[in-house]
């Protein structure tokens, strides 16, 4: 098949479609644009929700785990205080012993 009888056919073809298309079609083309916006629309509040929901989790988090490591850090410095003690304590010892 040469390609200008290829392309006429092609053509054809998407016209039958479109047309068939046109005269099938569920609703107008007003309607369904309305219905893609409102679609697109709800996507958008889903998408700002759940990033709100995501941020306040994450805040969350950080704010419990900045929470902890200070917990933590203070009883690092109290266990740090207590070696230092007892290893003066164990230095004077050895020290009275010697």
């Amino acid at each position: 098949m040469n390609a200008v009888r290829y392309w006429a056919v092609f053509s054809l073809g998407v016209a039958a479609g479109a047309a068939a298309a046109l005269i099938y079609a569920p609703q107008t083309g007003e309607k369904t644009r309305k219905q893609l916006k409102r679609h697109i629309e709800d996507a958008s509040d889903y998408i700002k929700d759940a990033s709100d929901d995501l941020s306040k989790h994450a805040t969350r988090v950080y704010k419990t785990t900045i929470d902890k490591a200070g917990d933590v850090a203070s009883r690092v410095s109290s266990v740090a205080s207590n070696v230092s003690s007892a290893a003066s304590n164990i230095a004077d010892k050895v020290g009275d012993l010697v």
